[in-house]
């Protein structure tokens, strides 16, 4: 029945217990919803703390990375930017330098992440294909392939020069360029249906790491010169480098920060773990659920993760839900 009701408060906007007695605290508020599914429940979710915790009239902006950036540039607005992939936000820095923005916090704690990995069932068979020196020994074991990104991907570049610095050619394992975002996918699903081996890259969050359980590939020390060679397709001389850890933060106007501080002090609280991510998205994938619904799985099965980005007040709002 509770989770009945809160799906309905998420749809329908903030609960009548809340809502009227605490409008006046807040006032409105502009936040992103960033064009991908993880970044739809973060919104999502702020959304509905904002408005039934802080008394907030909450507009929810379509947006994506650059236009986001972009638009508080301009305009000022949106207030506040959730899930930003500030790796490929390269006017970021300067906004955050002349005072028109702030971080908040880290909304992904492991950060964006992108890697080469196995099954975990293949791994705990064959420790030794957590490196890539043990794959490349053994390419048989991982199926003799690589699955790759499609073309036009940016990690099609990078992926392509940790290739060539690795002679998978000259290993004897296959190189297969994906078609598709779906088609890797359903790769790794086919894998584990039928418990085959697999290799090839992938990145977190996201639903297919949180349904299919994969180890982490090593591929080498990080080096960051090395790998600003590997994502240039003009690189003479590519590296072992893996990816760096992308930081993925939310970010409000400092307008909005140092007119709403109680709020600014909870968004910078909102920080997810890749597998918390992972399995909300999952769990999404698997109910054909909407970002509100996902949410509500949020919020009724991490309680004592949510309940600790409130303040008192809000905790005391939102009390029932937290019992």
């Amino acid at each position: 029945m509770k989770t009945t009701v809160l799906k309905a408060a998420i749809a329908g906007g903030a609960l009548a217990l809340s809502a009227q007695a605490a409008l006046a605290e807040c006032g409105e508020v502009s936040i992103t919803e960033m064009n991908w599914a993880s970044a739809a429940v973060v919104t999502s979710v702020s959304k509905f703390l904002m408005e039934n915790g802080y008394g907030c009239t909450v507009t929810v902006v379509p947006s994506s990375t650059l236009p986001a950036v972009t638009s508080i540039a301009e305009t000022g607005e949106p207030d506040i930017a959730t899930e930003l992939w500030i790796n490929t936000a390269p006017a970021y820095p300067e906004l955050e330098s002349a005072g028109k923005v702030k971080t908040l916090g880290d909304v992904l704690s492991d950060g964006g992440v992108e890697a080469f990995w196995i099954p975990q069932y293949l791994a705990d068979e064959h420790p030794e294909l957590t490196t890539m020196e043990g794959i490349l020994a053994n390419p048989a074991l991982v199926g003799g392939k690589f699955h790759n990104c499609p073309e036009g991907w940016g990690c099609r570049v990078t992926n392509d020069n940790i290739v060539k610095a690795w002679d998978f050619e000259g290993s004897g394992l296959e190189v297969f360029n994906h078609g598709s975002g779906e088609t890797l996918a359903a790769a790794i699903a086919s894998a584990y249906e039928n418990k085959e081996p697999w290799f090839g890259y992938y990145w977190a969050p996201t639903s297919v790491l949180g349904k299919y359980p994969m180890a982490m590939v090593n591929i080498g020390e990080f080096d960051a010169d090395t790998h600003a060679c590997n994502a240039s397709a003009d690189c003479a001389t590519p590296g072992k480098s893996p990816y760096p850890s992308a930081r993925v933060v939310t970010a409000v106007t400092t307008t909005f920060a140092d007119s709403n501080p109680e709020v600014a002090e909870m968004m910078s609280k909102v920080t997810f773990t890749n597998e918390q991510m992972n399995e909300v998205l999952a769990w999404q994938e698997d109910n054909k659920a909407s970002a509100d619904e996902a949410t509500a799985h949020f919020l009724t099965t991490y309680k004592d993760v949510w309940g600790a980005w409130l303040s008192d007040d809000a905790r005391g709002k939102l009390a029932a839900l937290l019992e």
